[in-house]
């Protein structure tokens, strides 16, 4: 269910509204218990991710760091060989 919940700061490009979007809906997903809210919470829901969604863009704007930035493509083939080790799915293409 936490699948788009990653890492979203200090990567260049920094993160996506969507990316962030993402994340705040798993979240509030996650913490509601509900992957697909009834139309009597449905307002509630949508508040509460677009709540999310402020609260983590204000928190990315205002973090800081003297580490570089991050590259997203040499961290997805990181994850990639992490999940490959982790699943057995070395020799598998």
């Amino acid at each position: 269910m936490c699948r788009n919940i990653k890492t979203l700061f200090n990567f260049h490009p920094p993160a996506t509204t969507d990316e962030i979007y993402a994340a705040s809906l798993q979240y509030v997903r996650k913490v509601s218990g509900f992957s697909k809210p009834s139309k009597a919470n449905e307002d509630a829901i949508n508040r509460a991710v677009e709540e999310v969604a402020i609260a983590t863009q204000n928190l990315l704007n205002t973090l800081i760091t003297n580490a570089e930035p991050r590259n997203r493509e040499v961290e997805a083939e990181r994850a990639k060989a992490r999940n490959a080790k982790r699943f057995g799915l070395e020799n598998r293409d």
